[in-house]
């Protein structure tokens, strides 16, 4: 006599599921690597191809090296929003401008939830919050009218985060200092500002630099609220 459930079709992943999924988590991130250092050489070198073909790769690359470590759901979607606003902002037109800048919104407002509430170090908080005024203060007259106040919502929110990103310590903490930094470079080229040579290397390497410490965030869950 067969027992029950002998012929039941298992509801789990196969046990070597896991051990499989983590062992791509090296050469993801060797992969994302590889592609960070293309697209930074290809915006040197003035190769826009290889720009295009390497900069939709990044996030995609860093989920999926997040997703082999186990890492949450909340961080995987932080870093494809990511990949949105990248796609985006490949394009110069305004109204790809504004999607773009919605994606990495959603992608803040997905830090934020994983970040967890509770106080942030009162110096710390003064300090973004000091940067956030003078920053929005300084650029308003110098954007375009239609912009002003996405931007500087949008602006609100990612210091929000960057701010919040510190109690997961500092590795994460920098890389949402990094993000601000980023979208401040962002930002000023909008506002026709005097730019770094090569404005655009600069703006990728923070990026880059910033997703790669906020994705360290799989380290460990968020601080209870």
């Amino acid at each position: 006599m067969t027992p029950p459930g002998a012929n039941a079709v298992p509801l789990g992943p196969p046990a070597c599921a896991k051990p499989r999924r983590a062992a791509a988590a090296g050469p993801l991130l060797v992969a994302f690597a590889l592609a960070c250092a293309l697209d930074l050489t290809a915006l040197l070198a003035g190769w826009h191809s290889g720009h295009l073909i390497a900069k939709p790769l990044l996030m995609p690359l860093l989920a999926g090296h997040v997703y082999a470590r186990g890492g949450r759901r909340l961080l995987i979607a932080a870093l494809l929003c990511g990949w949105g606003g990248d796609v985006f902002l490949l394009s110069n037109a305004d109204a790809a401008f504004l999607l773009g800048m919605g994606c990495f919104a959603a992608g803040h407002v997905c830090y934020l939830v994983l970040f967890g509430r509770g106080r942030t170090h009162p110096a710390l908080a003064v300090a973004y919050a000091v940067a956030l005024a003078a920053t929005v203060a300084a650029l308003w007259g110098d954007l375009p009218a239609g912009l002003r106040v996405p931007v500087a919502g949008y602006s609100l929110l990612l210091t929000a985060m960057a701010c919040r990103s510190a109690r997961l310590g500092p590795l994460v903490g920098v890389g949402g200092a990094l993000f601000l930094l980023s979208d401040s470079l962002i930002a000023t080229g909008v506002a026709h500002w005097p730019q770094l040579p090569d404005p655009d290397f600069w703006i990728m390497l923070t990026y880059a630099g910033a997703q790669t410490l906020l994705a360290q965030a799989y380290r460990g869950k968020s601080p209870a609220p």
